[in-house]
């Protein structure tokens, strides 16, 4: 938007608009597209995402989709939260990389269930979400990967893996790949973060996660609903998950609602899933989770 179409810009590069003064919070940051693409010209305003969403008797599973394909079109960026500063709630609707689109998703469809479309109950739920019991104390205490991500959230409330009901094994990993790149993280830089992600890693690495085997997840599409979490898990040495996404369904044919690096933004896959977990060699399987207001 236009500074000449009522929106100031403050110095912390949000936008105000001026005429929603009486909103309990507006707030714009800089995109690019939302559900109908207009290049380099979307704006994230909660004052008109309250309007569209507030009040929306959608199912859960389907407002989830909703709120997701919101932003279709947003670009892909990764690393929006490595600041490499002391640790803090990073607030980004504008781009997104694939596990900061899903906890935005789910802050925001919390905000839409409970009624509470506000900035304080938004900043609230991405807290959360991204962090272990929801406290900030350190880049060690935010939930880098999914599978540690999910088990926090279970505890938490907040989501429920859903695997072992669609036919997933019991696996363990040895899980090191952040403290065995320490140097592609900022935040490990710092001896202490360092020791305790080791530690984090070690723990992960104790527990027992569920995969759903590649050439398994075919017969389990029936059971996957809309806004399930889908989690692809990694060939990779020393990691859990690869990507992620929401399930979607088009008609009788299942696909993936994600942030895509290799599209360049938030799209809905060309390809089902099941197309785009066998197109890609360096996934094992998947692992599905479901946001609880969904049960």
């Amino acid at each position: 938007m236009a500074s000449g179409s009522g929106t100031a810009i403050k110095s912390d590069g949000i936008l105000e608009d001026q005429y929603c003064r009486n909103c309990e919070f507006s707030e714009a940051i800089s995109g690019t597209v939302n559900d109908m693409i207009r290049t380099n010209s979307f704006q994230f305003n909660l004052c008109h995402f309250r309007q569209r969403f507030g009040g929306s008797d959608l199912p859960p599973g389907d407002l989830v989709c909703a709120i997701g394909t919101y932003f279709l079109g947003a670009p892909y960026q990764p690393d929006t939260l490595e600041s490499g500063l002391k640790e803090k709630l990073i607030v980004n609707c504008a781009q997104f990389d694939c596990f900061t689109f899903l906890e935005t998703v789910l802050a925001l469809t919390g905000c839409v269930y409970t009624g509470k479309i506000s900035k304080a109950e938004f900043r609230r739920l991405l807290q959360l979400i991204r962090y272990r019991s929801g406290i900030i104390n350190g880049y060690s205490s935010r939930l880098h990967y999914f599978t540690d991500w999910l088990r926090d959230n279970e505890l938490k409330g907040m989501l429920r893996d859903v695997s072992r009901r669609l036919g997933a094994i019991s696996s363990r990993k040895k899980i090191d790949y952040m403290t065995a790149h320490r140097k592609s993280y900022s935040g490990l830089q710092n001896e202490n973060e360092f020791q305790k992600m080791r530690r984090v890693e070690q723990n992960i690495s104790r527990r027992v996660f569920r995969i759903i085997l590649k050439y398994k997840v075919n017969r389990q599409t029936g059971k996957i609903k809309s806004g399930d979490i889908i989690a692809f898990t990694a060939g990779k040495e020393g990691l859990d998950v690869a990507h992620a996404g929401f399930a979607l369904w088009r008609g009788k044919k299942l696909h993936l609602l994600h942030a895509s690096s290799k599209e360049g933004a938030v799209v809905v896959s060309q390809k089902t899933l099941v197309s785009y977990l066998k197109q890609n060699k360096n996934y094992t399987g998947i692992m599905v989770g479901t946001n609880l207001c969904m049960t």
